[in-house]
């Protein structure tokens, strides 16, 4: 007998191992995957801002061509909800696995093709054309990837740990930030004609390598056990997101509503202030871009402390927690860059991208998560965070430029503007049902 139950517990033991092994390397995966997709995002905004004016737009006015890369910059957001549609639509139909490793390589392959575009005085519109075409796959890429990493975290991980792995790929945005500062800060110290010759070619290029680690660590990982469940069940629906639309209205409209306010605060922080502080305030953009670096290193220990905190106090505790803290410190946070002094200007960035947005951004994936049965997940989860993230990405800044400009460079409007989202985002927060399959 005692024969028997030691093999038993044996027996036991390795699926177990097992068990715990692959939702480790599903958390990590996904950390390791987003980072280098949001390297990539992030890298070609550093670009659009420092190069590609020159490199593309250089029959333009120096403003306008500023304007026109940064035009090509926001290309990527108008994809995101188209990709939100085409890999949640196969996530829910092929598996959550295969959509990883595609948008792997359509964010990947473009940013090495962007590092050997030739310029506009060899090929003249069909630089810009392909820069834009190469920006529209990315923004795909980042639109279908969010919602696989974070699926693939969550209905890997067990019971009263979800919140933690799904905070993981959460973490990459930070260490994509911080990996594509580094890059374009060693090749700008270049002198100007070899940056704008070869040097800046050289971080898109490096994406190659970085690729090969993703995929590498990204393959071994299994399929996800819900839309394993969902196969054995037939449970499965042969239009997942029209099925979204029809049977989960409701959540997606309050996804929608809960995540542009949260959105809309990290772009306010890590683009909208960096214009403001640098043309308003005559700050140096040096000075900005290296506390909002600092910000990112800050959230790889923040964010993912945030996801454990979110097992022990609930997601919607402490994304509501988050939605006030940001109401309350968007005043001082204006305040604190307005008086111009590096300090306060460093700890009002820090604070706003390394502090305020992880009570935000980490209990996301479980908390969304949550909102949808299996089945019809990857495409409910990506519909509604797609669409959010053009409501605060990419139409915000816009809107919170021009109550710039109404109140005369002050920011009072622009804080009215960030609190009334954070308002909304509060009552559709509350109004959110979990689901607990």
């Amino acid at each position: 007998m005692q024969i028997s139950s030691t093999r038993d517990a044996g027996a036991s033991a390795t699926p177990a191992r097992k068990r715990k092994r692959d939702y480790v390397l599903a958390g990590w995966a996904s950390m390791a995957g987003t980072t280098i997709e949001w390297y990539d995002f992030f890298l070609y905004g550093t670009a659009a801002a420092l190069v590609f004016n020159k490199i593309f737009f250089p029959t333009l006015d120096p403003i306008l061509g500023t304007l026109a890369a940064f035009a090509t910059y926001g290309v990527g957001f108008i994809g995101r909800p188209l990709g939100g549609i085409v890999f949640g639509h196969f996530g829910d139909r092929v598996g959550r696995k295969s959509m990883l490793l595609v948008t792997l390589l359509m964010m990947g392959i473009p940013s090495m093709a962007i590092g050997l575009i030739p310029s506009y005085q060899t090929i003249g519109y069909w630089a810009a054309g392909s820069l834009v075409a190469m920006r529209f796959m990315q923004g795909m890429a980042v639109g279908g990837e969010w919602g696989g990493a974070a699926l693939m975290a969550v209905e890997h991980a067990p019971a009263g740990s979800k919140g933690f792995f799904g905070s993981l790929p959460q973490t990459g945005v930070g260490f994509g930030l911080v990996l594509s500062s580094v890059a374009m800060t060693a090749v700008a110290r270049l002198p100007e004609a070899d940056l704008l010759s070869w040097g800046w070619r050289l971080p898109f290029l490096a994406s190659v390598v970085l690729v090969v680690v993703g995929w590498l660590i990204r393959v071994g990982v299994p399929e996800s056990p819900a839309f394993e469940r969902i196969q054995a069940s037939g449970a499965g629906t042969k239009a997942p997101v029209l099925a979204a639309l029809r049977r989960c209205p409701r959540q997606i409209l309050l996804i929608i509503g809960a995540r542009t306010a949260e959105n809309t605060w990290f772009y306010l922080v890590v683009v909208f202030a960096l214009a403001y502080a640098a043309n308003e305030l005559k700050i140096p953009k040096p000075d900005i871009l290296h506390a909002i670096t600092a910000g990112a290193a800050v959230s790889l220990i923040t964010m993912p402390f945030c996801g454990w905190l979110s097992d022990r106090i609930g997601q919607r505790t402490l994304f509501l927690i988050g939605l006030m803290i940001m109401c309350a410190f968007a005043a001082p946070f204006f305040s604190m860059l307005g008086t111009r002094h590096p300090a306060a200007v460093w700890w009002a960035m820090v604070l706003g991208s390394g502090v305020v947005f992880p009570i935000l951004y980490a209990p996301e994936s479980q908390l969304f998560a949550a909102q949808f049965p299996p089945e019809i997940r990857y495409s409910g989860i990506s519909l509604a965070v797609q669409i959010a993230g053009v409501l605060g990405g990419g139409i915000a800044p816009m809107i919170a430029t021009a109550l710039l400009a109404a109140d005369e460079g002050k920011p009072g409007y622009v804080v009215a503007y960030m609190v009334g989202l954070g308002v909304v985002g509060i009552i559709c927060t509350l109004l959110m049902r979990l689901r607990t399959d």
